[in-house]
């Protein structure tokens, strides 16, 4: 037994059978400590209890308690397997450290996991290589040689796809842009659904685009996406030169104002060029709405135009101009004005048609109405606008009036809004005013409406359990 101790196996075996036991039951607190906070170390010190710690001291036991030759094939293989159990375990822990915790837009954060995992492969290559030499005494000079000949063989061989698969390691590096965002490449114009080694799937609306990575790194794109912030979608139109260019001015940053999808509190832009063209810039949250806007924004500047008398495109031609319809109108909405026959030519001389697409607000809320709207066709919506969002409670269809407040000079309290293709008779205050003296049935008529809609009105915000003052109808 002496001489046990005194060789100095019997220690190793000692200090192997009471010290592994407690590191091991001391790694598992940690890594359940660990892994209930979720700290990526878990990973490497779980590595660590089952497999470089068992294989170490297995390697120990053999080397060190038993005293085996070094030259022994089970001493060298144990040992090669430690080696690569330690190998793994420094890189993983370097993995952890580097990466796993890198705040993001940092420099960690954007190098791409590929170049991590080709790297970790590079060091792993290196270490069996250092280690079958010190274990086994391997020459691996020469096949480090080879593989480099056999590399530079293979890279010129496939030199094109290989330049396309660089290509793409490069953009992943570089990170000019990720998934989500919306390029402009080479006439190709989309949002961007997958990055991988070869090229870059872009969404354009009506399929799914690849382009080659070499494509994009030898050419310039445009990341719609970037810089942060609102998104301007931009168009040009044009007028007629008679058209007041201020006048037009004001009316497409009126309609640019008004659509839904504009950034609150951003004002689109609008410039003149001369000739009757223009340009105009509408703040968005991103590209996404960008098609969507332009039309509806085209499609409500084409009834606005008409409206104001303005020639869009050259054109300032209106159907809604030919006398007939507008006496025809008339005919529909007499019972609600009470107009008689002899009524009908002189009504003619003040009022005319009007019409509305869809989405436009026919009247907003907080104004006072400067004049009279009798629903000839379509519908309107009538809405309450409460902390930026609108309440929907109730419509104004075929034969009633918008802007019941012009009559009693009051400020409308809810936005009114064309549900429909709306045409409507404009009436001026004036004219109804004169029929109202004339017609007291009229003028009860009128305030019964207003009445109703008030109800209406507090009766949805009640069921909403929304509370506000009183509100006013047109």
């Amino acid at each position: 037994m002496a001489d046990a101790f005194q060789d100095g196996w019997a220690w190793w075996v000692i200090g192997i059978a009471i010290g592994i036991p407690v590191v091991l039951v001391v790694l598992t607190e940690l890594i359940g400590a660990f892994t209930r906070k979720g700290n990526p170390i878990a990973g490497p010190l779980r590595l660590l209890r089952n497999w470089v710690i068992p294989i170490g001291a297995l390697f120990a036991l053999l080397g060190f308690a038993l005293q085996s030759p070094a030259d022994q094939v089970w001493v060298r293989v144990v040992a090669t397997v430690f080696g690569f159990l330690v190998i793994l375990l420094v890189l993983s822990s370097f993995n952890v450290a580097l990466f796993a915790n890198a705040e993001p837009g940092s420099w960690r954060d954007r190098i791409p996991t590929i170049f991590v995992e080709i790297a970790r492969l590079a060091l792993v290559v290196i270490g069996l290589a250092l280690l079958f030499s010190w274990v086994w005494g391997a020459d691996v000079g020469g096949l480090i040689t080879a593989l480099g000949v056999t590399s530079i063989v293979i890279g010129l061989a496939l030199q094109n796809a290989v330049g396309g698969v660089i290509s793409g390691l490069l953009l992943l590096f570089e990170q000019p842009f990720k998934i989500g965002d919306w390029l402009d490449a080479a006439g190709v114009r989309g949002r961007v659904v997958e990055v991988n080694w070869r090229a870059v799937h872009i969404d354009t609306g009506s399929g799914i685009q690849i382009v080659p990575n070499s494509s994009l790194s030898g050419a310039s794109f445009t990341n719609l996406s970037e810089p942060e912030g609102p998104y301007s979608a931009t168009t040009e139109v044009k007028f007629s030169t008679d058209d007041p260019p201020h006048e037009v001015m004001a009316l497409l940053l009126e309609v640019a104002d008004a659509l839904p999808m504009r950034i609150k509190g951003e004002r689109a832009g609008v410039g003149y060029s001369g000739g009757g063209a223009y340009s105009v810039s509408i703040p968005l949250p991103g590209p996404a709405d960008a098609a969507n806007t332009l039309s509806m924004y085209l499609s409500w500047l084409w009834y606005a135009s008409r409206r104001r008398g303005f020639a869009l495109d050259g054109d300032s031609t209106d159907p809604l101009s030919e006398p007939a319809l507008l006496r025809e109108a008339i005919g529909k909405i007499a019972p609600t004005l009470h107009l008689r026959d002899e009524d009908v030519e002189g009504f003619a001389a003040t009022a005319h048609l009007e019409r509305f697409g869809v989405g436009e607000v026919v009247l907003p809320s907080g104004v006072i109405p400067e004049r009279v709207s009798v629903v000839v066709s379509g519908r309107a919506a009538l809405s309450i606008e409460v902390d930026g969002a609108r309440v929907d409670f109730g419509s104004a269809e075929p034969g009633e009036i918008i802007g019941h407040t012009a009559l009693t000079r009051q400020r409308s309290q809810a936005v009114t809004v064309a549900s429909e293709i709306l045409t409507v008779v404009v009436v001026p205050l004036g004219a109804v005013d004169e029929l109202i003296r004339s017609r007291p049935r009229l003028a009860m008529e009128i305030g019964e409406s207003l009445e109703l809609k008030r109800r209406l009105a507090e009766d949805r915000l009640a069921e909403l359990g929304i509370s506000r003052r009183t509100i006013s109808d047109r």
